[in-house]
């Protein structure tokens, strides 16, 4: 393998082994820009009625991490299925069980054999839908052995439920084959429906390009027993040139969103190609959103020759890149128990970093560092249990955490 690869952030990184991923670079962090808050042209969330929302997050320090398991191969997804059971995907094909403090004998689903992992590929996405506990349905994103990304259903063993099916179904496969910017996220929006982040793949022009489904981020019906509908109320719907299932575009690699059904809201991650890393946050029903790239990188014009800021929506808050951090991991609204003074806090990471941060409306998006120079964040995604707590995993050796709060 060559020395450079890329990251599933789609950064280049130096590669210590032939493995997927560049070492660690911990050197000294230079100070993060604050930015402007959401444009005048964009949606304005929500006001916040909820008081614990108003507190300042924790002192750095104050917030722990406890090891849930380890040993789990480049994991990519933590989620839930509505019940205790943590379901933990990693990268090369499977999907592992975190239960009671262990990781189960057997994978609940392996398709190695079925997934590419070359560059940024692999298995990227996975959701189970509100209906799981009667359906047995969920959803899958990979990258299939012809290179291109695929969303596929399987369901739950009718014998075991800590067991899959392997045989899936198809819903779509991507036009375009891609070894990066793939983007990964996969979850059902609080309507019901299954929303899908993807990449650009390399092409910034497909992100403007309503056509095509790269560089979006898609809204699909997959209730029925087989296939998908596109929703009545998908805004490109009676637009001939345009793909149906767009909800939003002009995204360059939304690698992690996620909703937070508390303000009605949903946080897009998505990372930057030379100078910014952004966070866009709009309410969950904000149909038919352009972001920008490639004419916007963050809110800065990135092709200057034709760039009218005006026309795209602005993030609510962006970073600019230094020596370490330009390759941001989006996260959740805290909801859980253990971190109090999280509580309606957005928390996320940057992979290049050794830091974990928190931004909110109430504190004007101002990021502010939880965890700093900590070498157990090498962080390749968060992710919630059924109760709200969150986790974030080492994508380097393999680490599930618990994010915790310690009180006075």
């Amino acid at each position: 393998m060559d020395s450079e690869t890329y990251s599933l952030n789609g950064s280049p990184r130096r590669a210590p082994t032939a493995t997927w991923y560049a070492p660690a670079r911990l050197l000294s962090l230079l100070a993060l820009v604050l930015v402007l808050a959401i444009a005048a042209c964009a949606p304005t969330p929500p006001p916040d009625d909820d008081d614990d929302d108003d507190d300042p997050p924790p002192a750095v320090g104050d917030v722990r991490l406890k090891e849930v398991v380890s040993g789990v191969d480049y994991p990519v997804v933590i989620t839930n299925a509505g019940d205790e059971r943590l379901f933990v995907v990693e990268r090369a094909g499977r999907i592992w069980i975190v239960q009671g403090g262990a990781v189960q004998p057997e994978p609940f689903l392996d398709i190695r054999s079925d997934v590419a992992t070359e560059g940024e590929q692999g298995m990227l996405g996975l959701a189970f839908p509100p209906d799981y506990a009667t359906s047995g349905a969920f959803y899958v994103y990979f990258t299939n052995t012809d290179g291109r990304g695929a969303l596929a259903r399987f369901h739950v063993s009718d014998a075991d439920p800590d067991s899959a099916e392997v045989n899936g179904e198809t819903l779509i496969e991507l036009t375009e084959r891609s070894t990066n910017h793939n983007g990964g996220q996969l979850a059902f929006g609080p309507d019901g429906y299954l929303y899908w982040a993807v990449g650009d793949a390399g092409n910034g022009a497909l992100a403007q390009n309503l056509g095509s489904l790269r560089g979006k981020l898609l809204r699909l019906d997959v209730s029925g027993a087989t296939g998908y509908a596109v929703p009545a109320d998908n805004p490109y719907v009676d637009e001939p040139s345009a793909a149906p299932e767009v909800w939003a575009y002009g995204l360059r690699n939304p690698w992690r969103f996620s909703f937070d059904n508390a303000e009605d809201l949903i946080y897009i991650a998505d990372v930057g190609e030379n100078r910014h890393e952004e966070v866009n946050v709009q309410p969950s029903t904000a149909a038919g959103l352009n972001y920008g790239w490639p004419v916007m990188e963050g809110d800065a014009c990135f092709q200057p020759a034709n760039c009218d800021p005006s026309g795209y929506t602005a993030p609510a808050f962006t970073y600019d890149h230094d020596t370490s951090s330009r390759s941001i991991t989006g996260g959740y609204v805290y909801r859980g128990p253990s971190a109090p003074d999280l509580v309606g806090h957005y928390v996320f990471g940057d992979y290049m970093t050794s830091r974990l941060y928190t931004a909110a409306a109430s504190d004007q998006w101002r990021m502010r560092p939880l965890l700093e120079n900590d070498e157990r964040l090498r962080t390749a995604t968060f992710g919630e249990g059924a109760d709200g707590q969150l986790y974030v995993a080492n994508f380097e050796n393999g680490t599930i955490y618990e994010i915790t709060q310690e009180l006075p």
